[in-house]
């Protein structure tokens, strides 16, 4: 982050505005309503703006700004035309240590003005680090439009019961949950609905029933292939939720960061011989997170019951009789696929699919590959990069053409998104030219022959590499 996103009290606090005109008039208002004390200075200041500072309890100085101007100020806001000045003003109050904002000049600042949802005591600020003053003010009157004036209300009731709850519950956890069930229930829809007496009398009501939380639940969510756009609502939702995060090496970081703030996070990523913790370590650890009585987020790459290992994380959880979700993730075959413009299925050339892992053990991969070699068939090879050489020369040597289009995707649908294209006899000869990135996924079929039609997500830039081209019927 470029700045660190505060909500400063400027109640009764000296503030000064330099400038006289309509944005300076804009930045004192803002000001005058959180409670400050406004002071103008500029040779020739706007009538309404005197009005403000003086119903403000600041004062009006129309002259040029000079540096003894800020003494005993807490916040400056050149808001004028002139570079210059500006320039003057941010100096002046940084060398006092003084925060200032600088209008349409970022670089001159060191706090940033957010737009903002007013829902007071709620306040949403939204910043572009003032690189797009316009999308921040976008962004806000989208927020307007779906965050009703009544969470303004609903607001104040919870602050008026605080104190209350924290007496009752006095359990951090406990208290979290009790107040994410009260605003996430009836009591929030009564005061949508402005019947705040029912709703007071009801989170009394919810608040001397309050019992112990019960024991806690894992939450096994698919994260899908890597695009945070990919994920699901449900997803998001627990996510938020979560009081502890496992994730793996699959796993974006972009997705990790969409997960609760304040939640505690354990790595537990897997790559080839290198395990940060083994399999029957991370199921143990689940059940012991949940018995703590945690909500705990299992955040796994792809889909969690394709290649994911899912079944046997819940195994034990189920003998504990621990109650848990599974959230399905959109798998690495149908995500990476479609970014790459290759159909899995179609008519003419594929009427099934088969998802293989080709992951080694013991340097061998042992294969129906006797199943796997059918024309009409797409086969999806899931951590097939070592055992490359092995899948084509296997796959040709019983039955499949060497000339069958094969693609190797490399980390699908994040921005490294790219695309090999080859085919059987030649694939790896390209890859071992190639600079390739786990995780890959291999595709192998006539519909490769697609996606030169068909491929839609890369940039001129990411293009990806072939060395095969469509035929007539293909086309």
């Amino acid at each position: 982050m470029d700045y660190l996103p505060l909500f400063t009290r400027v109640s009764g606090a000296h503030c000064v505005v330099v400038g006289g005109g309509t944005v300076a008039l804009r930045k004192a208002g803002a000001l005058a309503r959180a409670g400050a004390r406004v002071t103008a200075i500029a040779p020739d200041i706007c009538d309404e703006l005197k009005v403000l500072c003086r119903d403000s309890g600041g004062a009006v100085r129309e002259r040029a700004f000079a540096g003894d101007d800020l003494n005993q100020a807490m916040l400056v806001i050149a808001a004028t035309d002139d570079t210059a000045v500006n320039r003057e003003v941010s100096e002046a109050a940084q060398s006092r240590q003084i925060l200032v904002n600088v209008v349409d000049q970022p670089e001159l600042c060191t706090v940033i003005l957010p737009s903002i949802v007013d829902r007071s005591p709620l306040i949403i600020a939204v910043s572009s680090g003032g690189r797009s003053p316009v999308l921040a003010r976008l962004l806000r009157a989208k927020l307007e439009s779906t965050i009703p004036a009544s969470y303004g209300k609903l607001t104040e009731l919870v602050g008026q019961f605080r104190d209350q709850v924290r007496k009752r519950i006095p359990d951090f956890n406990q208290r979290r949950d009790f107040w994410e069930r009260i605003l996430q229930g009836p009591v929030a829809e009564l005061m949508f609905a402005g019947r705040r007496d029912a709703a007071s009398d009801m989170l009394e009501e919810e608040l001397r029933d309050a019992r112990p939380a019960p024991r806690g639940e894992v939450y096994l969510v698919g994260a899908g292939p890597g695009d945070p756009d990919l994920l699901t609502f449900k997803a998001l939702r627990l996510m938020q939720k979560a009081d502890v995060v496992l994730h793996d090496r699959l796993v974006a970081p972009q997705i990790v960061d969409l997960c609760r703030k304040d939640a505690e996070y354990i790595y537990v990523g897997k790559a080839r011989s290198n395990h940060t913790m083994p399999q029957d370590d991370i199921n143990s650890l689940l059940v012991k997170l949940a018995k703590e009585g945690k909500r705990v987020l299992r955040l796994k790459g792809g889909d969690p019951f394709i290649f994911g290992r899912g079944g046997e994380e819940l195994a034990g959880l189920a003998e504990e009789r621990i109650p848990f979700q599974v959230v399905p993730g959109i798998t690495a075959a149908a995500g990476c696929a479609s970014y790459s413009g290759i159909p899995l299925t179609h008519r003419d050339y594929a009427q099934s699919v088969r998802f293989v892992t080709g992951h080694l053990k013991d340097n061998s991969m042992n294969l129906p590959w006797q199943e796997l070699v059918h024309k009409q068939q797409t086969v999806v090879f899931y951590m097939g990069l070592q055992g490359l050489e092995i899948i084509c020369r296997e796959m040709i040597a019983h039955g499949r053409e060497p000339e069958t289009p094969i693609a190797l995707i490399q980390q699908g649908t994040t921005p490294n998104h790219k695309v090999l294209v080859g085919t059987l006899a030649n694939m790896p000869a390209l890859v071992a030219q190639e600079e390739v990135a786990a995780p890959t996924l291999i595709i192998v079929g006539e519909v490769v022959k697609l996606r030169e039609q068909l491929a839609w997500y890369e940039t001129p830039q990411q293009e990806a590499i072939s060395t095969t081209k469509p035929t007539q019927e293909g086309q």
